[in-house]
């Protein structure tokens, strides 16, 4: 049997893994699933089509699941997903998905979500992130690996955050943000690239010095974007091993709207 509290209510049709435990006076749906070794606090509510997957810590006061907060939604059965290993500390929302979307809002494994964070609907979080208390995105955003929010980031509708970026406290972001890049300010603006974060997850010294030739192109040498592009393309010549990154950023760059641009 689960480990469920007798003051939990948890709906016959829900499919709960039998390790699962629910803290007292948390309420769960019918169209909720939950894997093996997943904790949920008290005073949690969960519902809409959502599936949360393993080994997850879920606090006290959360609300997962609510339907978007989107006046066009019309009872859609839109989807919240959420990986494994994921840490959500109180208060926090994570809406399901739009049909004007993907119609799901996902969230990767290995994440580390802090108070009171919002992830509006169809937003797309990756892997190994960290969101700092209060930290708000709107709808549709979509946030790369290893991302890092410092806290009360907020994230304009639409806006794309890059692989291993990071934002200080109280960043404002209408631009997309490419990888690496680390900003500050309202709007935002970049400042430098995450190097110390790079090394902390085993980037040899030759490709942390593609990231700044990469960063010199885009921020220091005054080069129109597509020139810029040119510039971090050619870096593959001289070091080869930091291919993975020069396809990313150009990946990146190439799914960016001029009318958007990115944090510059």
């Amino acid at each position: 049997m689960s480990a469920i509290h007798a003051t939990a209510v948890v709906d016959p049709k829900a499919e709960l893994d039998s390790s699962v435990s629910v803290g007292p006076y948390t309420v769960i749906g019918p169209h909720v699933r939950i894997g093996a070794g997943t904790t949920i606090g008290p005073h949690v509510v969960i519902e809409g089509h959502t599936t949360i997957g393993c080994e997850n810590r879920i606090f006290q006061f959360s609300s997962l699941g609510a339907i978007p907060q989107d006046k066009k939604y019309a009872g859609e059965p839109c989807e919240l997903i959420i990986g494994d290993r994921n840490t959500v500390r109180e208060f926090c929302t994570f809406n399901i998905g739009s049909p004007g979307d993907v119609g799901v809002t996902r969230v990767g494994d290995d994440n580390w979500i802090m108070a009171y964070v919002h992830l509006a609907h169809d937003c797309q979080v990756g892997n190994h992130t960290i969101f700092a208390n209060n930290s708000q995105l709107a709808g549709h955003v979509q946030v790369g690996d290893w991302v890092i929010l410092g806290g009360f980031t907020v994230v304009h509708q639409f806006v794309r955050i890059g692989a291993h970026s990071m934002t200080a406290m109280c960043a404002l972001l209408f631009a997309d943000l490419p990888p690496f890049v680390m900003c500050q300010g309202q709007p935002a603006a970049a400042r430098s690239m995450n190097y110390e974060g790079l090394r902390r997850r085993g980037f040899s010294p030759e490709r942390i010095a593609a990231v700044k030739s990469m960063h010199k192109a885009l921020y220091r040498d005054e080069l129109t974007l597509d020139n810029a592009r040119t510039r971090i393309a050619a870096l593959v010549d001289d070091t080869p091993e930091a291919a993975p990154d020069v396809e990313m950023m150009l990946s990146f760059l190439e799914q960016t709207s001029p009318q958007r641009g990115i944090v510059r």
